[in-house]
């Protein structure tokens, strides 16, 4: 009786067993789980799905957004638009005007262009040389210039002044050439290297590729030469004085062809002929401002 009873117990344990195991296996023999697992199941599904999405949504966003602020890096060289030019102010050394350098570089900038200001002790006769290579759209030089001399009488080309003390055993290529000239501010002052126009032509290196420049300077075009040698080095137009003329007069009409040039958009031969009826010929000396080639161009910068 014993012994049937333990197998009773045996059995009733197993069949308990097997019908536990059957209330977790579906039909066939597969696992059955319970609500609350399929739920956490369901969830777990829609996390794996939906986060990767939201990611992927959020970075779409911030990347757009981003794209409307400014890069932080530089722009790379020969990428950037905004036209350049350069105040070449050799002047500064024996006539400065801040006045001037500051309204002409207000002017520019507003026109949009970037200015580079080269003050006196930099022009020397190597910034010469390598000026036609850094890409100035217009160029303006407040230098001293004069016309060249042969002996006791006035030359046919004109002469820029450098901040480079003369010295004839320096740039003796040059000096046979004859494109580096000895020159001075007065009579008995310690001389300078003058640039010619053959310098221009034959020792300046890169092209001026259509840039306007303004020779501030006396004599500018009281010869031709200088003029040429620009516009050879594949300068646009150039305007220049046609004899002598003070710095204050000078300066004065460089702000007013500027004006009209950058502002008022005229053509160069129209900012020229507005500039010289606004402010006339120099009162001490009657130079006025010229343009070459003569006939102009279409439009200004």
């Amino acid at each position: 009786m014993s012994g049937r009873k333990a197998r009773k117990g045996s059995q009733s344990r197993s069949l308990s067993q097997a019908q536990e195991g059957g209330a977790a296996r579906g039909s066939r023999g597969r696992p059955r789980w319970s609500a609350d697992f399929r739920d956490k199941i369901a969830v777990l599904i829609a996390a794996v799905i939906l986060v990767p999405l939201v990611v992927a949504t959020f970075f779409t966003f911030y990347r757009s957004d981003q794209s409307d602020e400014p890069s932080a890096a530089p722009t790379p060289a020969g990428s950037a638009r905004e036209p350049r030019a350069a105040i070449v102010d050799q002047l500064s050394l024996t006539e400065p005007d801040p006045a001037f350098v500051e309204t002409a570089t207000r002017q520019l900038e507003q026109a949009g262009y970037a200015v580079d200001y080269y003050p006196g002790e930099e022009v020397t006769v190597e910034f010469y040389r390598n000026l036609a290579t850094l890409g100035h759209a217009l160029v303006i030089f407040r230098v001293h210039s004069a016309l060249g001399r042969n002996g006791d009488r006035a030359a046919d080309w004109v002469t820029l002044f450098t901040a480079d003390a003369f010295d004839e055993t320096r740039y003796p290529e040059e000096g046979v050439k004859r494109t580096l000239s000895r020159v001075s501010y007065y009579e008995d002052s310690p001389p300078y290297f003058g640039i010619m126009p053959g310098f221009i032509k034959s020792s300046m290196l890169g092209n001026f590729a259509d840039a306007i420049v303004i020779f501030m300077g006396c004599d500018g075009l009281k010869s031709a030469t200088l003029a040429e040698a620009f516009v050879e080095k594949g300068a646009r137009t150039v305007v220049a004085w046609d004899g002598l003329v003070s710095s204050s007069h000078t300066d004065a009409a460089t702000e007013r062809l500027l004006q009209h040039l950058l502002v008022d958009g005229l053509t160069v031969g129209g900012a020229v002929a507005q500039t010289m009826a606004e402010v006339g010929p120099d009162p001490a000396y009657g130079s006025s401002i010229q343009l070459y080639p003569p006939e102009g161009v279409a439009s200004g910068p």
